[in-house]
């Protein structure tokens, strides 16, 4: 059963992420922002880590250039609705940053269900 960390502040987007996820047979962890999952990617080897951009604490960009520092080959999926400058901004960044695939917030189910398989083929 393949792994993955969400890592989002929201706490209904996180617990929605998490039940169709496990709904799909994986095994879910979550984590409120990048700190809490940058210290539980110390514990646990991921196959996928998804995550927000804009989080209190730690934010998803800088949570991603730790990641990568630390685990290269982990595979990334970067979210954001985008605050005030909309998402193309920061998913831009995230991908430049080392993120395998970025979505837009709000998205459908089948388009988070689809990039992950997408990123974990």
């Amino acid at each position: 059963m393949k792994k993955i960390l969400i890592i989002e502040d929201d706490v209904q987007m996180r617990s929605m992420l998490s039940e169709v996820l496990q709904r799909n047979n994986y095994d879910v962890y979550e984590a409120q922002d990048g700190k809490i999952g940058e210290e539980i990617c110390k514990k646990v080897d991921f196959d996928l880590v998804v995550t927000d951009i804009i989080m209190p604490n730690q934010e998803g960009l800088e949570t991603i250039m730790i990641l990568r520092h630390y685990h290269p080959k982990l595979k990334i999926i970067a979210m954001s609705g985008g605050g005030n400058a909309g998402p193309d901004v920061y998913l831009e960044m995230a991908s430049e940053l080392g993120a395998d695939k970025m979505l837009a917030k709000p998205f459908l189910q089948k388009e988070i269900l689809g990039a992950i398989k997408e990123v974990l083929a």
